[in-house]
């Protein structure tokens, strides 16, 4: 049997509309997480202002005095693994937790956001805890453990058909594509905006749900674009790298070895683990991306790193998030995930009003004597 337009139409209106309907509960907070997520640190300021009250902007102290500073609050057993300092806000302490056999996934660590003027803390807190660190967890796995990350990638590849049949669906049937730009294609306000809004997200959406995915299967994409595919979890049962105990450099000396090879400030340091002894500087250029050093801790000898990632899994995470791709970037992914949740309740108010017309339909042809009609499912 051929195929006809009308067919093919409808049948891409019935995987448009089941997609919707089917994972409308799970786009909705994927969706809208992403959206608030685009403003991660203004968000987790407004969360937490007191982490954000700086007497001021520049690091009037030492690596080595913020280090002391946070050790003063840590529990028994933590070890400090990293420090960064943010610009015109805190210096922020990581420090890795004991180890616990019991613990899935990735480690918790503990967080310490410093004074840069006064080396007080400013605050304390688990990395996973907060709704910030919530709406990670929901964005990128459903709170689903072990395969929620593969769950919200297979929502994007159906976001990915939702964008391509929606198109589809919105072009006229009749007359020029501008038809289709109309507002009052429709007497209904929800069915309006479904057809406008779905047009101009249908592009940003197809990219942030193409990037979801990439990220999602990054050991599947890897191997398509020759990418080196990213090292997976050591073997069942071996703990994760503990930082040094008492390294043989102190973090000044790190910082002052980086500095001999690449002047400029401090934006990170990496603490020596017992798997890899080395420290890792990054040191500011400018406004090129940060120069990495790292320093044998043993003997202090310092070579210059690769710096980070550029390769194309690193490109797509950044136009998923907006890292560094400007406020009209972010803005469009903000109303990525707004208008799909708005697209999935519209959706489902459509379908719901097409369900009870058909009903309505079939009662008046059965009273009339009609042939029953079909209902709706």
């Amino acid at each position: 049997m051929a195929v006809t337009k009308i067919g093919l139409r409808n049948a891409w209106f019935q995987f448009h509309k089941w997609i919707g309907l089917l994972l409308a509960i799970v786009i909705i907070p994927v969706s809208v997480t992403g959206s608030a997520l685009v403003w991660h640190d203004a968000l987790d300021e407004a969360v937490n202002p007191a982490r954000y009250a700086v007497s001021g902007a520049e690091a009037a102290l030492s690596p080595l005095a913020y280090a002391e500073a946070a050790k003063r609050v840590l529990a028994p057993g933590e070890r400090i693994s990293g420090m960064r300092f943010e610009e015109g806000g805190p210096v922020v302490v990581s420090a890795a937790q004991p180890p616990n056999p019991s613990t899935k996934g990735r480690p918790s660590r503990t967080m310490v956001w410093i004074d840069p003027g006064t080396g007080r803390v400013l605050d304390k807190a688990d990395s996973s805890d907060g709704l910030v660190r919530v709406l990670h967890v929901l964005h990128g796995s459903l709170m689903v453990p072990g395969v929620g990350r593969q769950i919200v990638g297979w929502i994007g590849v159906a976001m990915l058909i939702s964008s391509i049949s929606g198109i589809w669906l919105w072009w006229p049937t009749v007359g020029s594509w501008t038809k289709g730009l109309r507002w009052r294609r429709h007497r209904n306000l929800d069915t309006n905006l479904h057809h406008m809004m779905g047009f101009w997200i249908s592009v940003p959406l197809f990219v942030l749900s193409l990037t979801g995915v990439w990220i999602s299967f990054p050991p599947f994409f890897a191997k398509i674009s020759g990418a080196e595919a990213p090292r997976g979890p050591g073997p069942q049962g071996r703990p994760p790298p503990r930082p040094l105990e008492t390294p043989v450099q102190s973090p000044d000396s790190a910082v002052r070895i980086a500095q001999a090879l690449v002047p400029g400030a401090p934006v990170s340091i990496g603490w020596p683990t017992d798997a890899k002894p080395e420290w890792s500087v990054s040191i500011a250029q400018g406004e090129g991306s940060p120069a990495e050093v790292s320093i044998t801790d043993a003997a202090g000898e310092a070579k210059r790193g690769k710096g980070p990632s550029t390769g194309i899994a690193r490109t797509m995470r950044k136009i998923h998030d907006g890292t560094d791709m400007g406020v009209v970037w972010q803005v469009i992914i903000f109303l990525g995930g707004i208008l799909p949740a708005i697209l999935a309740v519209t959706g489902i108010i459509m379908w719901w009003r097409a369900r009870s017309w058909r009903k309505d339909a079939g009662r008046r042809r059965r009273s009339t004597g009609g042939t029953p009609a079909t209902e709706a499912l």
